[in-house]
């Protein structure tokens, strides 16, 4: 299948004129077997990004450099449920905390491969964000970050921080996995109500998941300076904030990185409407959140 073009008529009305950088991104998106939804400003900003870094970067984390390129940008949700049929849906123009991390990592993935083409982009992004790198359907899109963790950790994308064992502080908690939300309320997704029959493949998928079990840094230990063990934690690693309520295993994601030896948070924020860097420290947003537990920490593999 030859990559589609699903451009809304307002979104072609107000493209810039191509230009030979346009053009090369195009060509390659149009390469690919899969469909990809982008504008033409998406894929002229990744090239950007990725032609850019290797002058600009310099020893910046990976993630963080990519990530505070989106800063400011706005806070928009449920940009992955366009269309009835699944295919990979590229918006850099609005970012929820999900899409987000997946974003930078995926722009991280390019600069560290030295692939720096539209279609590398696609490709990483696919990698991250479908059960084994590969898009089937509604139901090979890694919905619960359990899922997203283990499976991007089979394939070496990122690696996990921090072991089972009780003696390992600041990772001394253990996450006990129950989820059901999705099969659940199939009813709040617009794919499940129009495709019944993904409810049984999702509810199969959240069953083979309950049960295991994770390692995970309780909320109160996060008050800890960077000279302690929770210095484990780098700049540029990917957090995701927990919950043992409501058949969900996490309620949030971003990266983590250290000011003045505390931990902050750089993310999408639903309350702020936009990406930011915390002016509060991760422990006192922590503290505003009842129904966070703690947070579990990968990195990305270099």
């Amino acid at each position: 299948m030859i990559c589609s073009w699903l451009l809304c008529a307002s979104c072609v009305a107000k493209g810039p004129a191509k230009t030979e950088q346009s053009m090369e991104t195009e060509e390659a998106a149009e390469s690919m077997d899969i469909d990809v939804e982008y504008t033409k400003e998406d894929s002229a900003l990744v090239v950007k990004l990725l032609t850019e870094a290797p002058t600009q970067r310099g020893k910046e984390n990976r993630m963080m450099y990519f990530g505070k390129k989106f800063l400011g940008l706005p806070y928009v949700g449920f940009t992955l449920e366009n269309g009835d049929k699944e295919h990979l849906i590229v918006n850099l123009h609005g970012l929820d905390c999900t899409t987000f991390v997946e974003t930078v990592l995926a722009l991280s993935l390019c600069d560290l491969q030295d692939a720096r083409t539209f279609k590398d982009y696609c490709r990483n992004l696919l990698k991250v964000r479908y059960r084994d790198g590969k898009m089937t359907d509604y139901t090979s899109r890694l919905h619960y970050f359990t899922w997203w963790g283990d499976d991007n950790v089979k394939l070496g994308i990122v690696k996990e921080i921090g072991t089972m064992d009780p003696m390992d502080f600041p990772f001394d908690a253990v996450q006990t996995i129950h989820i059901d939300y999705m099969s659940k309320h199939p009813n709040l997704y617009k794919q499940l109500k129009n495709h019944p029959e993904f409810v049984s493949v999702i509810k199969r998928y959240e069953d083979e998941t309950n049960g295991k079990q994770y390692a995970y840094i309780a909320k109160e230990d996060l008050k800890f300076h960077q000279s302690t063990p929770l210095g484990q934690i780098r700049d540029g690693d990917i957090v995701a904030m927990l919950t043992d309520q409501d058949g969900l295993d996490t309620r949030h994601i971003g990266i983590a990185f250290w000011k003045d030896g505390n931990l902050h948070l750089l993310h999408a924020s639903s309350l702020y409407k936009k990406v930011l860097m915390s002016k509060e420290t991760f422990y006192e947003y922590e503290k505003k959140q009842p129904k966070h537990i703690g947070i579990r920490v990968w990195r990305m593999v270099e």
